[in-house]
């Protein structure tokens, strides 16, 4: 029986709930396909903050970066908003992305059928639906690059900067990612202004012989941002820069109705890789029974397909996923108005519905 070591970052608001479902999933899918799931529970965050003083521990990053996979609840909330920008739970992420030297962001936009009606736009804009990979560079550009501020603070400043080898590694991981969807890549950027976005765009027309099969296409960021809610089904991989994939995979989440749906993936060259839901803390229903655990256990299935190449459990898990809500069964943030109350339950029972429909 195959043993993987799995550090969790509960965090801070709702992640100890969603994190608690999560595991029962992946315990579950150990019992089915005979693995070995060894949790180490580790603080980082608001919780980290309470504790130690500190929003990323240094025996946390030490935990993350000899485990096998790192499985984040939240972190962040109102209660340490007034804390100097060092010391903000949202520090840990940076500090974890850097400490794990993972540099690429995966955020799937999917629409699930069964919500569709959650969608803001109208059918005939979104058509068959809404499949989209935003491939994101995570650790250059303007939010890694040299700031500053006048000592009479009349003047502040922020600098974009990448290097070919960040380039290149980010669209390896787009093109590889195109060849196993529909083919084609778009490379969102500014290349009419920005001269990083200009060394963007060199990159990928020197890369794009390496992938005769994959569609290349550039589009300013922009238009791209108008795109996705004129005609998003043009879009198959995204990739581009921090702050362009930052914006822009929040927009996409947005168009599938379901931002309480969707998992990430952090990844690197080696070493572990850091999967979390991209919704917040909520710590206004913390504790209450009410978050949706569906996007962190989706987050597992992509932890299972990346750090350890289990696409068969990764599968069983998003096939669960499906049937549950095909069942009709639905937590209150994807319950839509007027849903029949007796199919609205929990976090727990959504956990146990999940694990059910696995078996």
């Amino acid at each position: 029986m195959a043993t993987y070591k799995i550090a969790t970052i509960p965090g801070d608001g709702i992640g100890p709930d969603i994190i608690r479902e999560a595991c029962g999933v992946m315990d579950a899918i150990g019992k089915k396909y005979g693995h070995n799931f060894e949790y180490t529970e580790v603080l980082a965050g608001g919780a980290a903050i309470d504790k130690t003083g500190e929003p990323l521990p240094e025996e946390t990053l030490k935990v993350c970066c000899e485990s096998d996979a790192v499985l984040l609840g939240a972190v962040g909330g109102p209660k340490w908003d007034n804390l100097p920008g060092n010391k903000r739970p949202e520090k840990a992420l940076l500090g974890l992305r850097g400490g794990m030297k993972v540099y690429a962001n995966l955020r799937p936009a999917l629409m699930f059928k069964q919500l569709s009606a959650a969608c803001p736009l109208k059918p005939e804009i979104i058509g068959n639906g809404l499949d989209i990979l935003i491939v994101r560079e995570l650790t250059g550009g303007i939010y890694f690059g040299e700031r500053g501020r006048k000592e009479d603070n009349s003047e502040a400043w922020d600098t974009e900067r990448y290097s070919v080898p960040e380039i290149e590694r980010i669209l390896k991981l787009a093109f590889e990612s195109a060849m196993k969807r529909r083919k084609k890549m778009c490379v969102v950027d500014k290349a009419n202004i920005l001269e990083s976005s200009r060394l963007w765009r060199e990159v990928t027309a020197k890369m794009a012989p390496q992938y005769p099969e994959v569609e290349v296409s550039y589009m300013y960021v922009d238009n791209a941002a108008m795109q996705l809610v004129r005609n998003p089904g043009q879009f198959d991989v995204i990739a581009t820069s921090n702050m362009f994939g930052d914006i822009l995979s929040d927009e996409a989440s947005q168009i599938t109705g379901s931002i309480g749906m969707l998992a990430s993936a952090s990844l690197g060259s080696s070493g572990p890789g850091l999967y979390e839901p991209i919704h917040g803390s909520a710590p206004d229903i913390a504790g209450q029974d009410k978050a949706n655990p569906l996007a962190t256990i989706l987050s597992c299935a992509m932890l299972l397909r990346y750090s350890f190449n289990l696409d068969k459990e990764a599968l069983a898990i998003e096939n669960a996923v499906e049937k549950v809500l095909d069942a009709g069964w639905r937590t209150g943030d994807i319950a839509g108005k007027d849903y029949p109350v007796d199919k609205i339950v929990g976090t727990k029972k959504m956990g146990a519905l999940v694990i059910e429909a696995l078996q």
